[in-house]
């Protein structure tokens, strides 16, 4: 009898339990229902806006001058026009190099400077240009560019990367042909491991340099939080010419700084005799500088300013800035960590 009645009270105990359980479950109160319901919303829609590709609408771009000679609005009259900074167009590509770095990647750089890792081979479908120059069917010339081959294909490369050019490793850069996803160009290419520079998985690009073509001026930015860049310097520029056969204009497309030249001796032209220099040169791609103004002697002392900054393109690829502003950026930016943007 003792043990039945013990049983008894156990099922009447957990009948009573679980009673009282449903009881408690049916009483939730309904607002604090809703707003569990609502903060789980709320943590879903911040994982999908974390996820969400940036656009130039995320961008904030502030003015924070580390550099604050020869300073231009953001808006300014030139002869008888405005020019201006191309500041949604450079929010856009901000977000592109916000974009690029939110996965892990390994990076790697296209060199062929002077074709100093080979003359790459002929494309399968080239012309020459105005220079005399072989180029690809995007015009990009072969003259100190890497080969760009069709995964898989090895009898001639399609198109050409320029020297400088970023990309994500997707093989080991010891292997004969080495696999690549392009930053600065589109798609995904084999080439061979002499044309390429790994950088490594860790580097991060937080500054960038825009040089502006139309407009003549030259913009660097730092990254400073998530979509939160800086305005370091707003200055006039003097970009490449496209005048055949020695001056060339300054190539549009994203580049990494490879190089640095206290001073850049330059040659006159069609000869090999040293002309003079350019102070505080940095080379972003072939011979391409950023860089002060550029003498007359090889003795002379530097010029920190020149009438034709900001004016139209006159120079040789180069860059050409107020000396001072030359050394801010060859200072800032260091190489195989920073970006110059050429945009038009």
């Amino acid at each position: 009898m003792r043990v039945y009645f013990t049983l008894s009270l156990l099922i009447i105990g957990a009948a009573t339990w679980s009673c009282n359980r449903n009881q408690q479950t049916e009483t939730i109160d309904p607002a604090e229902q809703r707003k569990a319901d609502s903060l789980e919303m709320v943590k879903k829609a911040e994982e999908e806006a974390r996820k969400r590709p940036r656009t130039a609408d995320d961008i904030k771009l502030s003015k924070e001058f580390t550099y604050d000679k020869h300073t231009l609005e953001e808006t300014y009259p030139y002869q008888d026009t405005t020019r201006r900074f191309q500041l949604d167009k450079i929010k856009e590509k901000l977000a592109f190099v916000e974009n690029f770095q939110r996965a892990p990647a390994s990076y790697a750089v296209l060199q062929n400077r002077k074709n100093k890792n080979r003359e790459a081979p002929l494309v399968k479908n080239y012309h020459r240009n105005e220079y005399k120059l072989i180029s690809d069917s995007l015009g990009t010339e072969r003259y100190q560019a890497a080969p760009l081959y069709v995964v898989g294909e090895t009898d001639a490369p399609t198109i050409y990367g320029r020297d400088g050019a970023l990309a994500k490793l997707l093989s080991s850069d010891t292997v004969d042909m080495v696999k690549l996803e392009g930053v600065s160009f589109e798609g995904t290419w084999e080439t061979p491991k002499r044309y390429v520079k790994a950088i490594g998985d860790t580097v991060t690009f937080h500054r960038v340099a825009f040089v502006d073509v139309t407009n003549q001026n030259i913009l660097t930015a730092e990254r400073t939080g998530d979509c939160e860049w800086a305005i370091r310097s707003m200055n006039p520029a003097t970009s490449g010419v496209h005048k055949p056969p020695y001056a060339h204009e300054t190539p549009l497309g994203i580049f990494v700084v490879q190089e640095k030249k206290a001073k850049m001796f330059y040659l006159k032209d069609g000869t090999s005799t040293i002309h003079g220099y350019a102070p505080y040169a940095s080379r972003f791609t072939n011979g391409a500088y950023i860089h002060g103004v550029p003498t007359q002697s090889v003795n002379a002392s530097i010029i920190e300013h020149s009438w034709s900054l900001g004016t139209t393109p006159r120079s040789h690829m180069c860059v050409r800035n107020a000396s001072s502003h030359a050394k801010f950026v060859y200072d800032w930016a260091e190489t195989f960590n920073a970006l110059v943007i050429v945009i038009e």
